[in-house]
C-alpha cells in the first residue's frame, strides 16, 4: 500500500522544494505561490494516491503552477520555452536550502510582523489561513501582510550569508506566541530552530534553542485549570518536563562551552538555574545576579535590567532589590509590578497594594491584568483584617 504523507512531513519539504523552483528561475513570490497552491493540493489527495517521493511530486505539481501563472507573461515566454526544453524532475535531491530562506524571510527590510509571516509561510510550510488563525487576525489580512513581505524582498538574491541575529529575534517572537488557533507556535518555533541549528553552527543558534526548550519544559505547569496564570515560585515543578530541561542544559553547556557569550545563551543559562533548583528555596539567585549582569553587558537591554532588580531583591534582600530600581525609568513594562512585589516581600503591604492595582492597568493581557488584580485585593484584604 502506498506510505501515507502527513501534514507535518508536507511543511517540511517546502523550504527545500521553493528553493529548487528558485534555483530553476522562478523568483520567490511566484515560487512561493506556486509552492503553496502544490501544498494545498497535496493536502486534498487521498490517502491512497499519495506518491512515494512526496518531494518530488510537489517539485512537479509546484513547478507545472509556477509555469500555468507565468505563461500568460509575454516577457517570460522565451525563458519558459528553454526551461520547458529540459528533462523533467526525477527524484528530488536530498539538498536543504533552508538556511538561505531563513535569511531572506528575516531581511531587516521587512517589518518584525511582516518577517515572522513570512517565515511561518515560506519556511514553516503553514497556510495563510493557519498564520492568520495564530495571531487572530483575518485570513484577508495576514495575505496582505505576506503579499507585501514578498514585494519587499522581491529582488533579494539567495546568494549571500544573512544576518543570523535577525533570523533568531524572528524566531524568539514566534516562539513567545505560544499557542493559539489550531497552531502551537512555541512547538513550531522550537521546530523551526532546531533545523535552523540543524544547517548552521553557531552557539548562540543553540543558546535560542536551548531557552526555547527551558521554558517550553515549563509550560504544563504556567496556568492552573482556570486559566489563571501561577508565577514561578508558586508552580508545581513535578509538573515540569525533565528531558527537555535536561536536553536544553546539554545544548547550553555545549554552547558556552566555545567562549562566544550571547545574549540567548545568557537567558538560557538564567532559565536554566531555575530549572535546575529542586524548590524556590534553592535558587542560585547569586549565579542569576552574575548572568543577569553579563545580558545586560552585552545588550544593554532596560528589562533585562528590570529582571535583574528582581534577582538582587531574591539574593540581597528586597530593599536591595528596590535600590537598583531606583535607577531605572519607571515607564519600563512590568516596572510597577517589579515595584509592588519587592515592597511586598519588604512589609509595605498598602505601597504593594497600589503598585499592584497600578500595573494590573497597565498589563498586556487579560491572564496577566487578573493576576496583579487578584495580588492587589489579596493584600488590601489581609490589611483590612
Amino acid at each position: 500500500m502506498t506510505p501515507q504523507v502527513d501534514e507535518a512531513l508536507l511543511r517540511s519539504l517546502v523550504p527545500g522544494v521553493l528553493a529548487i523552483l528558485g534555483r530553476r528561475g522562478a523568483d520567490f513570490a511566484a515560487a512561493e505561490d506556486a509552492v503553496q497552491e502544490a501544498l494545498l493540493e497535496a493536502l486534498r489527495v487521498r490517502p491512497a494516491d499519495r506518491p512515494r517521493d512526496p518531494k518530488g511530486w510537489l517539485v512537479t505539481v509546484a513547478w507545472r503552477k509556477f509555469l500555468d501563472a507565468t505563461r500568460a507573461d509575454a516577457a517570460r515566454h522565451r525563458r519558459e520555452e528553454r526551461i520547458e526544453r529540459e528533462p523533467g524532475p526525477g527524484p528530488a535531491p536530498a539538498v536543504d536550502d533552508t538556511l538561505q530562506l531563513y535569511f531572506l524571510c528575516a531581511h531587516p527590510s521587512l517589518t518584525p510582523s511582516s518577517a515572522v509571516a513570512l517565515t511561518l509561510r515560506a519556511v514553516g510550510g503553514l497556510t495563510t489561513g493557519q498564520i492568520a488563525r495564530a495571531y487572530l487576525v483575518p485570513e484577508a489580512t495576514m495575505a496582505q501582510r505576506i503579499s507585501r513581505a514578498k514585494r519587499t524582498v522581491a529582488g533579494v538574491r539567495l546568494d549571500r550569508p544573512g544576518d543570523v541575529a535577525t533570523v533568531l529575534r524572528v524566531l524568539y517572537l514566534v516562539f513567545n506566541e505560544g499557542y493559539s488557533g489550531d497552531v502551537d507556535l512555541a512547538a513550531e518555533a522550537i521546530r523551526l530552530t532546531r533545523r535552523l541549528a540543524a544547517a548552521v553552527d553557531h552557539p548562540e543558534v543553540a543558546g535560542l534553542l536551548a531557552l526555547m526548550l527551558l521554558h517550553h519544559a515549563r509550560r504544563a505547569a504556567r496556568t492552573a485549570p482556570d486559566g489563571s496564570l501561577v508565577p514561578l515560585a508558586e508552580q508545581d515543578r513535578g509538573r515540569w518536563d525533565t528531558e527537555l530541561i535536561a536536553e536544553g542544559v546539554d545544548i547550553l553547556q555545549a554552547a558556552l562551552a566555545r567562549g562566544r557569550p550571547g545574549e540567548f545563551q545568557a537567558q538560557a543559562a538564567i532559565a536554566a538555574l531555575h530549572a535546575d533548583a529542586p524548590t524556590v528555596e534553592e535558587t542560585d539567585w547569586a549565579q542569576i545576579v552574575q548572568w543577569y549582569d553579563e545580558l545586560v553587558r552585552l545588550t544593554g537591554n532596560p528589562v533585562a535590567e528590570l529582571n535583574r532588580a528582581v534577582a538582587v531583591g531574591e539574593a540581597d534582600g528586597p530593599r536591595a532589590g528596590l535600590a537598583a530600581l531606583a535607577a531605572l525609568d519607571d515607564s519600563l513594562p512590568r516596572h510597577a509590578a517589579v515595584a509592588a512585589y519587592l515592597h511586598e516581600r519588604d512589609g509595605d503591604t498598602a505601597t504593594a497594594a497600589r503598585l499592584y492595582a497600578e500595573a494590573a492597568g497597565k498589563a498586556p493581557s487579560l491572564a496577566e491584568r487578573d493576576h496583579l488584580t487578584r495580588r492587589a485585593a489579596r493584600l488590601n484584604a489581609r490589611r483590612s483584617r
